[in-house]
């Protein structure tokens, strides 16, 4: 049975609100995904009128459940979540399960609250458990859009009713749900943290904002594995959603750490995406975890600072990589799925994706997924175009030798007509009488005639001979 306690957090209906008005300021602004980046120096402006709600209606309040209950329920939720599940979760017997806070006084000291060094948003930029704050703050302010959530505080204070969730690892409250708002927050009651990012346009505070801001309100959770469904339900399939570098961490983290051990098909269905993608994550995942443990790639040596997680997960669906690495079938779920007698492909692969920053640095040969993935796949079949792109020849050289020189040949007669087509509907008024263009339409005419002459030989040195005859079969 589950334990009535008192009531807390008041948290309107969503029938109560106006249609497409946010509850939370807390929340990502662009449900859609995830926010452009954003530089140093941003300046503050109001895009859209307060997001308040009328208080002419009644309040409902939710009943908070014992945090032992968690994991009896298909959905963990908190009031920020209403607006994606809406009146659902207010009927039957899964309500909203919203752990109460132990502490003494709902929350904590802004100095004593850590920022989280495994936030799957941004374990793509790196191991961040060595990172100052201030640095922390940084990349949360250049990449994960807290002008908008500061904006919003600074305005309208810190809301109780949308806590924090925090737990205590290595003698540190870290905070494991929030924490661009635990940024804004910090940068509001920073006027250094403020010169530092170069922050302009900040409402001036008042007292009563400022008495919002320290201490903040927390709900304390034994581990970080108690709140698993409600943050895969919030980030990957609902209103902040996470991009999927940061899905495939979440969901990792559930299969290695839950108990007892869930299946991918129940992370699926308990955080309400498909099976097939959640395999797909956490397969490209493993890959990049089993090259880090064979040693042959780092992610800290990407070129650009940031793996493309997207590009490892589609390269793997396409056989020429699969083939190349000895790769596992998805539903296998092997927590190592590459081959060990291929691991050095494997590096290859990953400095051919992402690039290598030691030493002189190499480039990623893939520009975009389309077409350079294809391009890739296609030079792994071939062993010459292979050896070419190992030479450091580039992925369009070994990709026209993969190609084979008769489509080659082909391509370039076709490439030079259309070169020629545009050169012609252009002489009249694009040329000048220059003496150097005239005389290079002079070398391409001759190549030309070459080219031709040489054609017409091939062709009649094909053709059988007047008055030979063919060997009988």
């Amino acid at each position: 049975m589950t334990r009535e306690l008192e009531p807390a957090y008041p948290v309107r209906r969503p029938e109560q609100r106006a249609v497409g008005v946010g509850l939370c300021h807390q929340r990502n602004l662009a449900a859609s995904g995830p926010p452009a980046p954003r530089g140093i120096g941003t300046k503050l402006t109001r895009r859209t009128k307060k997001q308040a709600i009328t208080s002419a209606r009644p309040w409902t309040v939710l009943t908070i459940r014992k945090i032992t209950d968690i994991e009896q329920h298909s959905t963990f939720s908190s009031p920020d979540t209403l607006c994606s599940r809406r009146t659902e979760l207010l009927k039957g017997p899964n309500k909203v399960a919203v752990p109460k806070s132990q502490s003494e006084k709902d929350g904590l000291p802004v100095r004593e609250l850590s920022f989280d060094a495994r936030n799957p948003r941004l374990v793509e930029y790196g191991d961040l458990s060595e990172l100052p704050e201030s640095e922390h703050i940084k990349l949360l302010w250049k990449r994960m859009a807290v002008d908008e959530v500061l904006l919003s505080i600074a305005t309208d204070g810190f809301w109780d009713y949308e806590p924090l969730i925090v737990c205590k690892e290595d003698g540190k409250w870290v905070v494991i749900e929030g924490n661009r708002r635990l940024a804004a927050v910090k940068i509001l009651l920073s006027p250094k943290l403020q010169k530092d990012l170069s922050v302009e346009g900040v409402p001036e505070l008042t007292d009563d904002i400022k008495q919002t801001l320290d201490p903040l309100p927390v709900l304390k959770v034994a581990h970080r594995q108690d709140v698993w469904r409600y943050l895969g339900f919030k980030h990957v399939n609902g209103p902040a959603k996470w991009r999927s570098y940061a899905k495939a961490q979440y969901i990792a983290f559930v299969r290695n750490t839950a108990k007892p051990k869930p299946s991918l098909a129940e992370i699926a269905q308990q955080i309400g995406d498909r099976h097939r993608t959640v395999q797909r994550l956490y397969r490209a995942l493993m890959v990049i975890e089993q090259a880090e443990d064979g040693g042959v790639y780092k992610r800290e040596w990407c070129y650009k600072r940031q793996i493309a997680f997207s590009h490892l997960m589609t390269a793997l669906d396409y056989d020429g990589f699969a083939d190349f690495i000895g790769l596992a079938e998805k539903e296998a779920e092997d927590p190592k799925p590459v081959s060990p007698k291929k691991l050095t492909g494997l590096g290859e692969i990953c400095v051919w994706l992402w690039g290598d920053n030691r030493g002189d640095g190499i480039r990623p040969v893939i520009e975009s997924q389309n077409p350079d993935l294809r391009r890739l796949e296609q030079v792994l079949k071939n062993r010459e175009a292979l050896a070419a792109l190992r030479a450091g020849h580039g992925l369009n050289v070994a990709w026209d030798i993969s190609k084979g020189d008769d489509v080659v040949f082909e391509d370039a007669l076709g490439d030079a007509k259309t070169a020629l087509v545009k050169a012609q509907g252009r002489v009249s008024s694009g040329y000048r009488g220059e003496p150097h263009l005239l005389a290079l339409a002079d070398t391409i005419a001759d190549m030309s005639s070459d080219l031709a002459d040489t054609m017409h030989r091939k062709a009649n040195e094909s053709r059988p001979r007047r008055g030979t005859r063919t060997a009988p079969a």
